[in-house]
């Protein structure tokens, strides 16, 4: 088991880490920006280092500085959390090279992964099926064109590396394809630093559907149910639940069946989770691989009754799946989480700043994670994100009373929050009847418009 673990992110997934390793006896180092000095994640750590100004390219971002503040603790292994390092291969092999374990798949499987063409070559030849689309990185706009043509617009152009909705572009006609596809490599260029793009079949009401996988370093892959995900904003997930109304057992364990099967041949360890859209016949096609924890892990928690934050720690220190699931995985329940940021719930515009009043929402089926506290300064360098909600009932039904009630006794002073926004979307008819799809907010937002 490792000694110490440096924790190579900030706010609620820096916390959570520290939990798990809390629990597991191993100590514990943050490291922090000059902006989150007097953050929860630097209190609650047993050492912490500060690693730079707030910009994160300059900090969290900064891999020397990362580095230089785990050799100068001595620590034995570094957890990347989720977003900045956590799917950079060269920040993985970087830890390889200083002897450090870095606590996710290893760098060459993640560079497959990140590369969501060459992840979509290995899933098609895994027998996973994926969108038609382009094999490879698109050369041309002539080649687009051929493709586009091939597979029926409308398409979609994607970026090779990277996600958030960035460098992705809805091309609906011919005539649009060459300014969309220069539009969509810029993007992509100034985002991720890679300008490839590839183009695929575009669905135009699709369900959100991803797997949650961990595998050991043993050749033991396990699939633990899945999460419905469709409700989104310009493609950043804000709502989601486990498990999704739209899988049936039976479509739940032939995917199982083919993911585990797909990731073992890709040599994937660690946590990770696997991402597919599901078409208005419920079928499925897969979209890609995040080769780290999730946001949205804790729904999957909730149901399964596996801490997948413990596990990436244990696996990492080599232990099998074998031992720390027995019994296999049983779901139990539903659970829904919903992401409140620090943004107005109308107009979604940054809304930075000190919380003032704070009142977090408890009693049986209620977790929050988050690292907001009274006087607490949300700043406007990183991810708006406050807390997550997540809410446990032995029904679909209860989860979402649950989190209704849970919803009306969360109060955020001093900062605008989507707290009413979420309550606006328990109460929808769609989404308490489960119709979803990942056009769904936009739907709710332009029927309360024009409602008499």
């Amino acid at each position: 088991m490792f000694r110490k673990v440096l924790i190579a992110n900030r706010g609620e997934i820096a916390l959570r880490v520290i939990c798990a390793c809390k629990e597991l006896g191993i100590r514990t180092v943050a490291v922090y920006s000059e902006a989150d000095r007097n953050s929860l994640h630097v209190r609650f750590a047993d050492e912490a280092v500060c690693i730079g100004p707030a910009k994160s390219a300059l900090s969290y971002l900064n891999i020397p500085a990362v580095i230089s503040a785990a050799e100068i603790t001595n620590v034995d292994a570094i957890h990347p959390g989720y977003g900045f390092l956590s799917e950079n291969a060269g920040f993985a092999e970087v830890c390889e090279m200083s002897r450090l374990k870095f606590i996710g798949p290893r760098p060459d499987v993640t560079r497959l992964m990140g590369l969501k063409q060459e992840a979509r070559r290995a899933m098609s030849e895994a027998g996973i099926p994926i969108l038609p689309g382009s094999p490879g990185a698109l050369e041309s706009v002539e080649e687009a064109m051929e493709v586009a043509d091939k597979i029926g617009y409308p398409v979609l152009i994607k970026a090779s590396a990277g996600g958030g909705g960035r460098g992705m572009r809805v091309v609906a006609t011919p005539e649009d394809l060459p300014a969309l596809m220069a539009q969509a490599q810029s993007e992509a260029g100034a985002a991720f630093g890679n300008a490839d793009v590839y183009i695929e079949k575009f669905i135009g009401r699709p369900r959100h559907i991803e797997f949650q996988v961990l595998a050991d370093e043993h050749g033991t892959v396990r699939v633990l149910g899945e999460r419905e995900c469709s409700i989104q904003r310009r493609h950043q997930k804000l709502v989601e639940e486990a498990p999704s109304p739209a899988v049936n057992d039976a479509l739940r364990s032939e995917m199982a069946a083919q993911v585990e099967s797909a990731l073992a041949a890709a040599g994937y360890s660690n946590a990770g989770t696997v991402e597919f859209l599901m078409d208005e016949d419920g079928k499925l096609y897969f979209i890609e691989v995040n080769a780290r924890i999730q946001v949205e892990h804790p729904v999957t928690e909730l149901i399964t009754g596996v801490d997948l934050v413990k596990s990436q720690i244990l696996i990492a220190a080599g232990a099998r799946l074998s031992d720390l699931m027995p019994d296999g995985t049983v779901l139990r329940g539903h659970a829904i989480e919903c992401r409140i940021n620090a943004e107005h719930p109308e107009r979604f515009t940054p809304s930075p700043g000190r919380i003032t009043g704070l009142n977090l929402p408890g009693g049986i089926g209620v977790r929050v994670d988050t690292a907001a506290h009274q006087d607490a300064v949300i700043p406007p360098y990183y991810d708006s994100l406050v807390a997550k909600l997540i809410t446990h009932g032995s029904t679909r039904a209860e989860a979402i009373h649950r989190m209704q009630r849970a919803l009306e006794m969360f109060v955020v002073e001093g900062i605008y929050t989507t707290i009413p926004l979420h309550q606006r979307i328990m109460a929808n008819a769609d989404f308490q009847a489960g119709r979803l799809d990942t056009h769904f907010l936009a739907r709710m937002q332009s029927a309360a418009v024009t409602a008499p």
